[in-house]
């Protein structure tokens, strides 16, 4: 019984219990190892998932670099949104970075849940909460430096930081692994001072 996504849906709109009683049932649990994919690139998306514990990131290859595009914390909902939406091969990856516990609902399932009004009004208000991570996502990556964005993440997501390995963490700021160790230690030699 995913209780921690009626939660999570709670936040966003007033879910009737009848609704409620639709939408769990459609929802299987998965659990997925610490650094196991979740979705390959170039595979197709066939669910959308509810992040209940865990941490994951979308990555891509770029001329055979891995680059990490975000990451996902736990209570979130995530897919491969273009790929999910057209059942066509993903352009990116995704990786659970901590043993993960996912609840999810397949292409079929979900275009189901589409005919109840309440799930249609949470799908609209995520999209618009994802919409304007993303838009200040843009904005800090192009005003800040890569100091200033690490600690804006440090901030968001305390206690989360210290699981990321230091390779996809550069990658996500756009720094190499050695500039981002700097960053690091003048942040720390200056917490000391």
């Amino acid at each position: 019984m995913p209780e921690p996504l009626k939660d999570f849906i709670s936040n966003f709109i007033t879910l009737p219990e009848g609704d409620w009683e639709i939408i769990q049932k459609k929802f299987n649990r998965e659990v997925f190892k610490k650094n196991e994919i979740i979705l390959e690139e170039g595979k197709i998306c066939r669910y959308f998932y509810f992040l209940e514990r865990g941490l994951i990131r979308f990555y891509c290859n770029v001329e055979g670099n891995d680059i990490t595009k975000m990451f996902c914390v736990a209570p979130y909902c995530f897919t491969s949104k273009v790929s999910f939406r057209n059942q066509s091969a993903a352009g990116e990856g995704i990786q659970a970075l901590t043993e993960t516990i996912v609840w999810k609902i397949d292409y079929t399932q979900y275009k189901n849940l589409e005919k109840i009004n309440s799930w249609n009004v949470f799908m609209r208000s995520l999209l618009n909460d994802i919409q304007e991570f993303m838009d200040n996502r843009l904005l800090e990556s192009k005003v800040y430096t890569a100091e200033e964005n690490y600690k804006n993440l440090m901030k968001r997501y305390p206690g989360i930081m210290a699981k990321i390995p230091l390779k996809h963490l550069a990658s996500f700021l756009g720094v190499a692994p050695q500039s981002l160790s700097r960053i690091r230690n003048n942040l720390y030699k200056n917490e000391r001072s």
